[in-house]
């Protein structure tokens, strides 16, 4: 767990409130939540070795600690499939974000595997002040945003209250293979939940943690987003 705190403080001496994307992937992996392959890439020639290592397609995002936001300022490019495209991917982006955010220091592009479309699934975390950590769970998409079908539970869960959570949310069917669909893989789903509640558990300075989407398919799941604030 030597990582987590190291993670951790070198946020903290930055001055940062947030881990970076690649901060939060380590940190879940630490914790056995799968995450997309992930490699930081600070040169065109890093980014083409690595989309070639990692296996086309590939997704490439801004890494800079001043662009949250990153879709909003041109800051990620999906569906890369050469390394011709990779380059184009690369410059383009850096373009975008000096165009929008002049002053943004940037510390270079990642370079990701592109999970394959599937059930999407949130999973969250928050401090509360008065019932300290507590985890959610909801489906993705339209189905958190517009209808704001979560679920709550207060930290730590096991693996029971996490299989209530999920069959608690008004959109369970899709999760059980609606119209023809393939099932998704609960048992991961129970895993990501009760890993994330001792994650919060142990490491209380997270205030919140945000993993959205996870693609969850017949067997495993990707997280492809990971956001985690500190206090």
């Amino acid at each position: 767990m030597v990582v987590i705190s190291e993670i951790f403080g070198k946020a903290k001496s930055e001055g940062r409130k947030f881990l970076l994307e690649h901060e939060a992937k380590m940190v879940c992996m630490e914790y056995d939540i799968p995450v997309t392959k992930l490699k930081v890439a600070t040169s065109v020639q890093e980014a083409i070795k690595y989309a070639e290592e990692i296996g086309y397609p590939v997704v490439l995002k801004i890494l800079s600690p001043d662009v949250i936001h990153k879709f909003d300022v041109g800051g990620v490019i999906l569906n890369v499939k050469s390394s011709k495209e990779v380059e184009e991917a690369y410059n383009k982006i850096l373009r975008n974000i000096k165009e929008k955010v002049p002053n943004a220091k940037i510390l270079g592009v990642t370079v990701q595997e592109m999970a394959p479309p599937s059930t999407e699934v949130i999973v969250g975390g928050l401090k509360d002040p008065q019932f300290g950590p507590v985890v959610m769970f909801g489906l993705g998409g339209i189905f958190v945003e517009i209808l704001k079908d979560v679920t709550f539970r207060i930290a730590p869960i096991n693996e029971e209250e996490a299989r209530e959570m999920i069959t608690e949310v008004k959109a369970y069917p899709i999760l059980e293979g609606y119209r023809g669909a393939p099932p998704a893989d609960v048992d991961t789903i129970v895993k990501i939940l009760v890993n994330t509640s001792k994650l919060m558990m142990d490491y209380q300075e997270i205030k919140e943690l945000d993993l959205n989407p996870i693609m969850v398919y017949e067997k495993g799941a990707k997280t492809v987003d990971a956001r985690i604030i500190l206090e």
